[in-house]
């Protein structure tokens, strides 16, 4: 029973962290915030962000609210693992393992965001308001890499590179992190 619970309780944390997490991807990319996935992400987070906004204004482009949000949602999944796993809190390594965990997040995001971009443009004809979105996300970082690597042949391998970059930053935080 309380490995389904801490199962349900993690995944709904992470869930609405990854929304959060987008949310601050589009207002970075200055993606389209008509789009209905872009309105989705504004509703569910709204709520929560204008409250915060009230209390921390922006400063400049950062909106200091929402990395709030994020960040102290990590430090409540982190709390409630520590719990579970260990039955006691060390509060002395919340910060650091908040931090870890959004950096975390944040990468798998974009992994999958790549992957889900890259099948969409297997099968979709471009018209889909969701792979608009997808892609004023994911353009800002796939267009240097495909002023180095053009597309062979039709086949562009600038998400390939992304994705095997991606792995290594992840693999180097791992080893990086081991050593803590």
């Amino acid at each position: 029973m309380t490995d389904a619970l801490f199962f349900l309780v993690s995944t709904v944390i992470k869930l609405y962290l990854m929304v959060v997490v987008l949310r601050l991807w589009l207002q970075a990319a200055r993606a389209d915030f008509y789009n209905p996935f872009s309105q989705f992400i504004v509703k569910a987070t709204n709520p929560v962000v204008i409250p915060l906004r009230r209390f921390l204004p922006s400063l400049g482009g950062f909106d200091t609210g929402t990395w709030l949000l994020a960040f102290v949602i990590c430090l409540l999944h982190v709390s409630i693992t520590q719990f579970y796993q260990m039955g006691q809190l060390f509060v002395a390594y919340l910060p650091l393992g908040a931090l870890v965990l959004l950096v975390t997040e944040i990468l798998q995001l974009l992994f999958w965001i790549l992957v889900i971009r890259a099948l969409l443009s297997w099968f979709s004809q471009g018209n889909n308001p969701m792979e608009l979105v997808l892609m004023q996300l994911t353009e800002p970082l796939l267009h240097p890499i495909r002023r180095v690597i053009p597309s062979m042949g039709g086949l562009d391998l600038s998400v390939l590179v992304l994705l095997l970059g991606l792995q290594f930053v992840q693999i180097l935080l791992q080893n990086l992190l081991r050593g803590f």
